[in-house]
């Protein structure tokens, strides 16, 4: 078969079908229980606000939705992790296909990307991350999209997806101010005009209830963010330590990218046009936000965490096959092909491997059975229905999702929610009555530790 435009086209579509079914079928498989992250964004979605004490809401907001098309059924939030990550595949793909002639670079911009484990071991947790992948995606695409043709709509589609991006984390932040130096660049290169200031209009507006929220929670999540770098706790080796980690495990991750790349050409020598508009779009947006990341890691002497990168390399396949793209034999696909698929296969089993031979993940949790066991001891001591539950997000979080009821969340325990005459200890789950008052502690011998 000849790979001409058609051709390509369905291959990419077979991967995207492969990849959703085998990153689907693995973890719903071989996991016992959802992973932590993912129970947390349940346990939000089930009390549903602008924010929440970690992260803003749009996590929680997609799984809720799919909670109350599916239920309780851990299926269905693998596939809509997988979900959001093909959409950032193929969102990849058409954005390639504006950068080469030849079609099969927009292919190996995609494939490229299963050298990186962000973007298959790690993502049947769906969390932050996975959530903010599209987002990250569809931004760059209109940025670009703006930036060549100049309409109004799609500032407007910049601006809008810029918003969930935001609502999705807070680290989309890197991308935006790479995002603005780009955009400073061009408008004083009189390359586009103010009409990327429309894109404003939809931003605000979808933050705003985010940013009042916040306003009136004494900005938590900005305060967690912070908490997590270590921020505070800074000597002066910090300053060089940690950045130089950061650096170390950038380079890991990216090993296999590299050897996927090794395999179409053996010498990676190129020279920089720095007045081609598409290397300098594809630079600000793919090395930008990382050396940001990095800047902030030396001035502030705080940890880069390792996941926090997720989104970051989406473009990165496009990057380098633009930059070596004359280089690029297209005789040594076999060779490519061969340790895409060795990788593509390996990963999963790996993963599979990992959960199964492993026995003490959160993933081996009985969260079905202690629900089950829970809703038993509950119906023969007050044989009502459960509103509200209140305790650490994995416990209380684990009950919320499988309980009969789908009782609220109402975050870790707080003297003000307690009245029930029992003792409380820390990692003690208390069912509420319909008023949010503690009405029953749940034995501890219920709850199995993990």
């Amino acid at each position: 078969m000849g790979l001409n435009s058609k051709n390509l086209k369905k291959l990419f579509y077979i991967f995207l079908a492969a990849h959703l079914i085998v990153w689907t079928a693995i973890p719903t498989l071989t996991n016992n229980n959802l992973p932590l992250d993912t129970i947390e964004a349940l346990a939000w979605g089930s009390n549903l606000d602008w924010g929440f004490n970690k992260h803003p809401p749009m996590s929680a907001f997609a799984v809720e939705i799919y909670y109350q098309i599916f239920g309780p059924q851990d299926w269905a939030y693998y596939l809509l992790s997988q979900i959001f990550v093909i959409i950032s595949f193929f969102v990849v793909f058409i954005f390639a296909e504006d950068f080469f002639e030849n079609k099969i670079f927009s292919l190996l911009s995609v494939l490229l990307l299963e050298g990186i484990y962000f973007y298959n071991f790690t993502t049947p947790e769906f969390n932050v991350n996975v959530c903010l992948m599209p987002f990250w995606a569809l931004t760059v695409l209109y940025l670009w999209k703006g930036c060549k043709d100049n309409k109004i709509i799609d500032w407007l589609l910049v601006g809008l997806f810029a918003g969930f991006g935001f609502l999705s984390k807070y680290l989309f932040i890197y991308l935006g101010v790479a995002m603005d130096v780009f955009l400073i660049y061009m408008i004083y290169k009189k390359k586009i005009d103010f009409k990327c200031i429309a894109s404003l209009i939809p931003f605000l507006i979808v933050l705003l209830p985010h940013l009042i929220w916040l306003t009136e929670n004494n900005y938590v999540t900005i305060t967690y963010g912070l908490d997590r770098t270590g921020t505070g706790d800074q000597n002066f080796l910090d300053h060089i330590i940690h950045p130089l980690i950061f650096l170390g495990k950038q380079i890991g991750i990216l090993m296999p990218f590299f050897l996927m790349l090794l395999f179409l050409k053996s010498k990676l020598k190129t020279k920089f046009n720095f007045n081609d508009n598409k290397l300098l779009f594809l630079l600000a947006t793919n090395i930008v936000p990382i050396a940001l990341v990095f800047l902030t890691s030396m001035i502030m002497g705080v940890k880069i965490r390792t996941m926090w990168m997720t989104p970051f390399y989406l473009f990165f396949g496009v990057l380098v096959i633009y930059i070596f793209q004359s280089q690029i034999n297209l005789n040594k696909l076999k060779g490519f092909t061969t340790v895409f698929l060795i990788l593509f296969i390996f990963s999963p089993f790996a993963y599979a491997y990992v959960s199964i031979t492993e026995t003490d993940k959160r993933t081996d949790y009985p969260g079905r059975e202690i629900a089950k066991t829970v809703q038993e001891w509950y119906d023969k001591e007050r044989g009502k229905k459960i509103y509200h539950i209140a305790g650490d997000v994995w416990r209380a979080g684990n009950l919320s999702y499988h309980l009969k009821d789908r009782p609220k969340w109402q975050g870790p325990l707080r003297g003000k929610l307690i009245d029930t005459g029992e003792q409380i200890f820390g990692l003690e789950v208390v069912i509420l009555n319909k008023e949010g008052r503690g009405d029953i502690v749940v034995p501890r011998g219920l709850l199995k530790n993990k």
